[in-house]
């Protein structure tokens, strides 16, 4: 099986017939204890999982998130 394959298997694991259930961005006191300047945009699933868009895979700090070509961009709040 190629990687992609592998990745889309595992994302459909996570992600196929998942509900939304709210969307918040996150709290300035989150994003400190991950070491983020900013915050990104959250939402929860049906299943307690949230989900939360990253500049890069190793977590170095928010990213924004493309929806149907419209940008929800990160936030950097007021402390």
């Amino acid at each position: 099986m190629s990687i992609r394959k592998s990745w889309n298997k595992s994302a459909e694991k996570l992600l196929l017939n998942r509900k939304i259930v709210q969307v918040e961005y996150m709290p300035p006191e989150e994003s400190d204890e991950m070491g983020w300047d900013y915050q990104a945009i959250c939402f929860r699933l049906d299943n307690g999982s949230w989900v939360y868009p990253m500049s890069d895979d190793e977590g170095n700090d928010a990213g924004a998130l493309c929806v149907g070509g419209s940008t929800l961009p990160v936030l950097r709040g007021d402390k």
